[in-house]
C-alpha cells in the first residue's frame, strides 16, 4: 500500500492515532519496517487457511518490539483476504487464558471484518441466514410464494451445514433457529437476548433461554464448540477464515501457579484440537516476551507445550525462517525509526495545509536528528522509541509546522519527556539515559 493510496480519512485516522500515542486500526502497511521479509510467507499461510486449513504462529519479542502492531499489521492482511478478525488481551482479572468460555465471549466482542468495525457477531449471522435463504431460492425456486415451506428448507440446510458442530455442542444450532424464530417474529428483545447468549454473554434473560430452546451459561468446553460453529457460520457468508490474536500472554508468568498452569493447559488444548482438524479457517495468533517463552515461569512449565513451540534461535536473526511456529521481532534500529518517521511525515503532508513547508522544514536531515534524541532519550534503545517518537513527531514538530508559518523546529523546539507519558518500559530505559529530561536537538 502507498501513501498516495490512502484516503484523507485514512490519513487522519491514522495521524490522530499516532498523535495520541496509540497503534493505528488500519493503514499500517505504511509503517510495517522490517516486517516484509514476513509478508509472503504470511500471506501463503492465510491462502491455505482459507482453503479450509488451520494455522498457529507465536510472536517473539522484548516489551516494546511492536507485537502488537504486527498483529494488527497481520490483521489487516487477513481482512483483505475475507478474514474477520479478532484481538483479545490476556489478563489476570479480565480474560484468563484459562475460561476458554471468557476468551470466546472476548473474542465476539472484538469480532470484526473489513466491513464491521466491531462487535461484528450479529451481522455476520444475519449475512449466515441470508446465504442460505439464496442458496434455498436457487435450488427450489417453487418455494418462492410458500414462506412455511421454504423456512422448513432453510432450516433444514441450517442443520445440514452445522451437523458436525450439532453432535459436540448441540446448543450452538439450537440457539440459531431460536434467534430466526425471534426475528421472523419481530420480537427484537429476544432476538437480541440470543445472540448475546451465542456471543458468551451472562445474565441473559431465562424466557429468551427458553424461547431459543437452551439452559444456563456458556462453559469452557462449550466454548470450543461454539468457535467451531462460528467458522461455519463465517465460512458460509463469504468469511473464508477467523484470525483470533491472543495478545500479552506473558501474563501468565505473573499468576498463581495453579492458575498458570491451567492457562498452559487451555493454550495446548487449543494446539491439539488445531492439528486434530477441528478448526478449519481458524488462525491463531499468539504474543509474548522471550522470557514466557523460554523462562520456567512460562511455556517451559509444560513440556509437551514447550515441544510444539521448540524453535531454533541460536542463528543470526536475518536468518529466522517467516515459516517457523515462533516468529522473532527484533525491533527497530536507529536506521528503521529514521524511515518509519519519514512514512509518517509524508502520509501527514498529504492533508496538510501547508505540504511545502512540511517538506522544508521537517527533511529527512531533520527526522533523523529527532530519531538520534529520541533513542537517546530512551537510553540507545531504538526498538522500545518508536510510540513516544512517532507521537512528538506529530504532534510537537509536524502540527506545529503545518499551523505556523514562522515555527522552526530547529530553532523553536526542544525535544521534552517527562514521566507521565512514558510507558512502563519507556520509564525505566528512560532512567537508565545519562541524558537530562531536556534534550535540544542539534
Amino acid at each position: 500500500m502507498s501513501v498516495s493510496s490512502i484516503s484523507a480519512a485514512r490519513r487522519r485516522e491514522v495521524i490522530d492515532a499516532l498523535r495520541r500515542g496509540t497503534v493505528p486500526q488500519s493503514g499500517l502497511d505504511l509503517f510495517a519496517v522490517g516486517l516484509e521479509r514476513f509478508a509472503p510467507a504470511l500471506d501463503e499461510r492465510i491462502s491455505t487457511i482459507a482453503s479450509r486449513g488451520a494455522s498457529f504462529h507465536a510472536i517473539r519479542g522484548e516489551y516494546g518490539s511492536g507485537k502488537t502492531f504486527f498483529a494488527r499489521w497481520l490483521a489487516e492482511r487477513a481482512k483483505r483476504a475475507g478474514f474477520a478478525t479478532a484481538e483479545i488481551q490476556i489478563s489476570e482479572t479480565e480474560t484468563p487464558l484459562h475460561k476458554l468460555e471468557t476468551v470466546y465471549r472476548r473474542l465476539t466482542e472484538r469480532l470484526t471484518t473489513a466491513t464491521e468495525s466491531a462487535s461484528a457477531l450479529r451481522s455476520i449471522i444475519d449475512g449466515w441466514f441470508y446465504t442460505l435463504e439464496e442458496e434455498v431460492d436457487e435450488a427450489y425456486p417453487e418455494l418462492a410464494k410458500d414462506n412455511e415451506a421454504l423456512e422448513a428448507a432453510v432450516e433444514d440446510l441450517m442443520e445440514e451445514r452445522l451437523r458436525a458442530v450439532a453432535q459436540t455442542t448441540p446448543a450452538f444450532s439450537a440457539a440459531l433457529r431460536g434467534y430466526r424464530k425471534a426475528t421472523l417474529a419481530g420480537d427484537s428483545a429476544t432476538a437480541e437476548a440470543v445472540i448475546a447468549w451465542l456471543g458468551g454473554q451472562k445474565s441473559v434473560a431465562a424466557t429468551a433461554r427458553r424461547t431459543a430452546g437452551v439452559r444456563g451459561d456458556l462453559d469452557h468446553f462449550a466454548a470450543l464448540g461454539f468457535l467451531q460453529g462460528l467458522l461455519t457460520v463465517l465460512r458460509d457468508c463469504g468469511h473464508p477464515g477467523l484470525l483470533v490474536v491472543l495478545d500479552e500472554i506473558e501474563t501468565l508468568q505473573r499468576v498463581r501457579g495453579d492458575v498458570r498452569e491451567k492457562g498452559l493447559n487451555a493454550l495446548r488444548q487449543l494446539l491439539d484440537e488445531i492439528d486434530a482438524g477441528r478448526f478449519p479457517g481458524l488462525f491463531l495468533v499468539i504474543t509474548g516476551t522471550p522470557a514466557f517463552y523460554d523462562g520456567q515461569q512460562g511455556v517451559q512449565r509444560l513440556p509437551p507445550l514447550a515441544q510444539r513451540l521448540a524453535t531454533d534461535f541460536s542463528t543470526d536473526p536475518r536468518f529466522d525462517s517467516p515459516r517457523a511456529v515462533q516468529l522473532r521481532l527484533t525491533g527497530f534500529d536507529l536506521a528503521r525509526l529514521g524511515e518509519l518517521g519519514r512514512s509518517v511525515r509524508d502520509l501527514y503532508a498529504g492533508t496538510a495545509k501547508n505540504p511545502e513547508r512540511i517538506a522544508a522544514r521537517v527533511d529527512d536531515a531533520y527526522v533523523a536528528e529527532l530519531a538520534t534524541a529520541m533513542t537517546g532519550k530512551l537510553g540507545g534503545r531504538a526498538g522500545i522509541a518508536p510510540r513516544l517518537f512517532l507521537r512528538k513527531l506529530v504532534a510537537d514538530v509536524l502540527d506545529r509546522v503545518d499551523e505556523f508559518d514562522d515555527f522552526d523546529p530547529r530553532k523553536h523546539y526542544a525535544l521534552t519527556v517527562n514521566a507521565a507519558e512514558l510507558s512502563e518500559v519507556e520509564r525505566n530505559a528512560a532512567a537508565d539515559s545519562p541524558d537530562e529530561i531536556e534534550l535540544e536537538l542539534p
